[in-house]
């Protein structure tokens, strides 16, 4: 694919599923209304859509049509705004800007915000549940995959192990094993609902998306510290990032912002690696690597 395909491909993956949370939210006029003005805030106030992104690129690597993956794409993306509401609240990170905009606990109250995450959370399941145009295995699957992913073992316990390790020393290991569950995890699922909608895939081909999801996954978490810092530097001549600001340890902190930005960089490496068996038809999972490549924001 041309650098223009790719730019197409992604636009239109964004508007597929920002259609789609627009008709799977409730409309901000029925009741309770705070309460879906306060979920419809909180979804479509932009973002990368990185999630449905992976969803959409994995589906083209396997020929999976890209109507049945609106509602997985569109799933992924509640549970990860769900985890945005709830990480901003005063009990968590205490934040007060979101994508430029008052969070959530700001822009409504801590109750609504809270309700807001929970209803976002339950209406993903909802929505994989109902997406009727998949068989009722694969939606049983799905829905098994997405609660893995978003549950003690996956985001909310990497989520726990974040707030444990406040005011801690991590090793490199530790800090990993803490970003795997809370970012990687969700990352992951959305490359597995893919898989899933397309039916039984050979071992060796899901285990290389496997592999190129928990690379982008890393890498990821790793770039969010490493532009905190370089952002903070910017702003203040400060090389403390707000984690830091928060006495979390980040990849910065534990190995230096050099070696972290080379961490990024061979994830990223290995995750081309992992998909390099598979045809042109993949572009679009290379294509995100190399937007994240040359990421600054």
């Amino acid at each position: 694919m041309s650098e223009s395909e790719l730019d197409s491909f992604r636009a239109r993956c964004v508007a597929r599923v920002q259609a789609t949370l627009d008709q799977l939210l409730p409309a901000p006029q029925i009741e309770p209304t705070r309460l879906h003005e306060a979920m419809r805030y909180s979804v479509m106030n932009g973002g990368k859509r990185i999630r449905p992104l992976l969803c959409y690129a994995a589906g083209e690597a396997l020929g999976v049509a890209p109507a049945l993956l609106d509602r997985p794409a569109a799933a992924v993306e509640l549970i990860h705004a769900y985890s945005l509401i709830h990480d901003d609240l005063p009990a968590m990170d205490d934040d007060e800007l979101r994508r430029g905009r008052p969070t959530c606990h700001k822009a409504f109250d801590e109750a609504t915000a809270i309700l807001a995450g929970d209803a976002l959370q339950t209406l993903a399941f909802q929505t994989l549940a109902e997406a009727t145009d998949l068989s009722a295995a694969a939606r049983v699957s799905m829905v098994a995959a997405l609660a893995q992913a978003s549950g003690s073992r996956g985001m909310a316990g990497g989520q726990a192990l974040d707030l444990a390790a406040e005011g801690k020393h991590l090793d490199r290991v530790m800090l990993e094993h803490i970003h795997i569950h809370k970012t990687g995890a969700l990352i992951r699922s959305a490359v597995r609902l893919a898989i899933l909608a397309e039916g039984p895939l050979d071992v060796e081909h899901a285990e290389r998306l496997d592999r190129y999801a928990k690379c982008v996954g890393l890498a990821f978490q790793i770039q969010d510290d490493v532009l905190d810092v370089i952002a903070e530097t910017a702003v203040t001549g400060k090389t403390r990032g707000r984690d830091q600001e928060l006495d979390k340890s980040t990849y910065p902190s534990v190995v230096g912002l050099s070696e972290a930005k080379e961490m990024a960089n061979n994830l990223l490496t290995d995750a081309l690696t992992a998909v390099s068996v598979f045809p042109s038809r993949a572009d679009p999972l290379r294509w995100v690597v190399e937007s994240l490549l040359r990421r600054t924001a």
